[in-house]
């Protein structure tokens, strides 16, 4: 099922009853500087008899600004798993463009929040199959993933608690506070550029992302209703 609530919220839920998944979606309506956000959460049991669970946030700015987008996720294939994607995606090429790499990457120092993450033992670097994403994410992207023995739940939930939930705030607070706040000027043809990019982004993130599992999870039929709303709300 997909449409619009009263105040203008698009809202999806597709569910799978054979299977017992359910993707619920939420785009949030624009406001200054935000282009729209997205939320979303999937549930599948599998084959295994394990439970996988993806949560994610992704907050797109216009091009008014010339700003990082937002992105978080989190997904959990065992109760000893779980990868964290944490990032703030760059809107412009930072080898032709140094200065932005300065601005929004240095100065910010985003990069001890990995290197923090990284020196707990239960902690490793990921790596993504998509080569897309690797070279789409930023230098500073925290792509870690956390695993624990078996029977150790409680040490998981430490390290989200304790280690993770202070990351993702200190660097949603950089964001907001830094970000969205700062007054860059912004030229029109640097705004067309913006705009084409985020477009590019914006369709290779539904094409790789959800293009790619909604169908294996939910079937040709309901991930074609889903994608088709999505690029219909994203312009795409």
């Amino acid at each position: 099922m997909v449409g619009k609530s009263s105040s203008g919220l698009i809202v999806g839920l597709a569910i799978n009853p054979s299977s017992g998944v359910i993707r619920h979606f939420s785009v949030f309506p624009p406001r200054p500087m935000i282009d729209f956000i997205l939320g979303s959460w999937l549930h599948c049991q599998l084959p295994t008899g394990a439970s996988l669970n993806i949560s994610s946030l992704s907050c797109f700015l216009n091009e008014s600004t010339d700003a990082p987008h937002f992105l978080i996720e989190l997904i959990q294939s065992s109760a000893t798993s779980l990868v964290l994607v944490l990032d703030l995606p760059p809107r412009k090429d930072l080898v032709l463009h140094p200065d932005y790499l300065k601005t929004f990457y240095e100065n910010t120092e985003l990069d001890k929040h990995r290197q923090l993450l990284e020196k707990i033992p239960e902690v490793q670097p990921y790596v993504s199959s998509s080569l897309y994403i690797r070279c789409a994410v930023s230098p500073t992207a925290i792509l870690v993933r956390i695993g624990i023995e078996a029977g150790g739940q409680g040490r998981l939930e430490e390290i989200l608690r304790d280690n993770v939930s202070a990351i993702a705030k200190e660097v949603l607070d950089t964001w907001l506070g830094g970000f969205m706040h700062a007054k860059r000027e912004v030229q029109e043809v640097e705004r067309i550029n913006l705009k084409k990019r985020d477009q590019m982004f914006k369709s290779k993130t539904i094409e790789i992302d959800l293009g790619s599992n909604l169908p294996r999870l939910f079937g040709q039929e309901t991930s074609t209703r889903v994608l088709e709303a999505l690029r219909g709300v994203f312009s795409l």
